[in-house]
This record gives structure tokens, sequence and C-alpha cells, in this order.
């Protein structure tokens, strides 16, 4: 299991990786939400655990963010000190699929992250989406093109998620730099890159393109009818 754990406190997560790394999980972590949601882009996790009271973006703001821009299904699970109801409540309705309190046993999170990741979030699930020719399922990352199977990389299936879910509206470069990184970016030409990488896999061996640059606005994604 790759577990995504978005905690500020040295100590907790010294804790999580003395218990979890020797029982044979794979650990990643950041100490504050754009790390955090920089990772989350980056690559693929089975669970995410995440603390609400985060420097740059509190861990409110970062579920939803990964719930309702990058439409990320992985597990979510709040570890905090905050313990109300209505704490509880709020991280619920901002996307989190379990809520875990500060002081807590590791056990105890165990259980429920094997829990979460055999659940699956299905509360989250997207179907399947299909523009022309190409067919790509959010859930299983299964994409094919003209019946052929391709692969991305994780950024590269989070983009093309957004440009074919409204296809053929055009992105401009600030929204998809947004949804992507929200206001930290990595440089000027991180997105160029990606969509480079994604032209080589999905429009390189077709004859027809679909991924489009609309000059000095952005870039969509058309059918292949089109």
């Amino acid at each position: 299991m790759r577990i995504l754990i978005v905690e500020d406190n040295q100590d907790i997560l010294e804790n999580i990786y003395e218990y979890f790394e020797p029982l044979g999980y794979t650990l990643d972590s950041a100490l504050n939400g754009l790390n955090g949601l920089s990772l989350a882009i980056e690559n693929s996790y089975d669970v995410i655990i995440l603390d609400i009271m985060l420097p740059r973006l509190d861990g409110l703001q970062l579920c939803q963010r990964l719930r309702q821009e990058l439409m990320l299904n992985t597990p979510i699970i709040m570890l905090t000190a905050k313990d109300t109801i209505e704490d509880k409540v709020k991280g619920l309705r901002h996307g989190a699929d379990d809520y875990l309190i500060k002081p807590f046993s590791l056990i105890e999170l165990e259980a429920r992250l094997q829990a979460l990741s055999r659940r699956g979030s299905n509360a989250y699930s997207k179907p399947p989406l299909t523009l022309g020719t190409l067919e790509f399922d959010p859930q299983t990352l299964a994409l094919t093109r003209e019946s052929t199977p391709l692969q991305l990389k994780p950024i590269g299936y989070k983009i093309l998620a957004i440009l074919m879910k409204d296809s053929p509206k055009v992105f401009t470069r600030k929204e998809l730099e947004y949804k992507l990184w929200g206001d930290s970016p990595p440089d000027s030409d991180a997105l160029r890159t990606h969509i480079h990488t994604m032209r080589q896999v999905i429009d390189k061996p077709f004859s027809t393109q679909m991924i489009k640059t609309v000059q000095g606005i952005g870039y969509c994604m058309v059918s292949t009818n089109e």
C-alpha cells in the first residue's frame, strides 16, 4: 500500500514511519498543504492521511481541491486534534472518508487505512469518459484510443480527465495550472512539458490530433470526428 501523509508535526511523522515502514508500506510525506497537493498530483496513492491545521494550504481546502478540481477518488482520512462534532462534519463534507482524533493508536490507524483501501472510496467514483475513439476510466486509469492501450504519467491522467470531461471547452493556461498546482505552479514551462508528453502518447501514433493548442489562450480536446 502506498500512503501519502500530509502532516507538519515531525514527531507524528516519525512515529508513523517507524510503525508502517517495517510492515512493508510505502510512505511519502509533506509538511504543508501545497507540497501535499503537488505530491498527490504527481503520484498515485492508495490512501491519504491528512492533517487539518497545515501551513500554506489547510487540510480542508486541500481535501476539497483534491475532490472537486482534480476529481481524485483516493480515500482520505483526516488525522487531527480538532475533535468537536462540527469539526468532524466539516471534514467529511469537504471530502474526507474517515476522521481520527489525535492522540491516536497506530494499530487503529492501520486498521482504518486497510478498510479505506478495501472500500476504494466508491462514494467518489467517476464514470468512464469517452471522446470519439478515446476512452478513459478515471477509476482504473485504463486508457485506449482506437482500442489501443495507452499509458500516461500520473499528472497526465489528471490533465486528461479535466480536458475530456468538459470537451471541447478551451482551458486557459492559468485555469489548468490552478487546477493542478493552485497558486504555486512548478515553473512557466511545466504545463507545456506535460501537454507535449501527453501528445506523444495520445496523438503522435494516430492520424488525427485530439489535443489542440488554441494560440494565445490555452488547450482543449476534441473528438476524432471533429
